[in-house]
């Protein structure tokens, strides 16, 4: 229930803070100081989501690891290296979303 909470009052923050994105007026590089800064933020918090969806991931994975190696110790010999590239698979998608952080950043300097 405090994950519903917590999602309906980042949704309602997003709808606030949307048309202040929208309703400015466009500088003389074509976009707008305001959208930047909105596109900078949306950055930060994109990747910040990310790395808290792969540090719950992980915990999960590793959790479930420890779980079986706790009940089959003879199953570590199979299970680490899969446990590893598992972990592996989800720290990349962190790094292609700082990756892509990055690009939007570098391509849209704020001024």
């Amino acid at each position: 229930m405090k994950k519903l909470n917590l999602f309906v009052l980042a949704l309602l923050a997003l709808v606030a803070a949307a048309p202040a994105a929208f309703a400015q007026e466009a500088a003389s590089g074509g976009q707008s100081s305001g959208a930047l800064t909105y596109m900078a933020l949306g950055c930060v918090v994109g990747l910040g989501l990310a790395a808290y969806g792969g540090g719950i991931g992980m915990g999960n994975a590793i959790s479930g690891a420890l779980s079986a190696m706790a009940r089959n110790p003879g199953i570590y010999q199979r299970l680490f290296p899969s446990m590893l590239i598992g972990l592996a698979m989800i720290e990349s998608l962190v790094i292609y979303t700082l990756v892509v952080v990055l690009l939007l950043l570098y391509a849209n300097p704020i001024h």
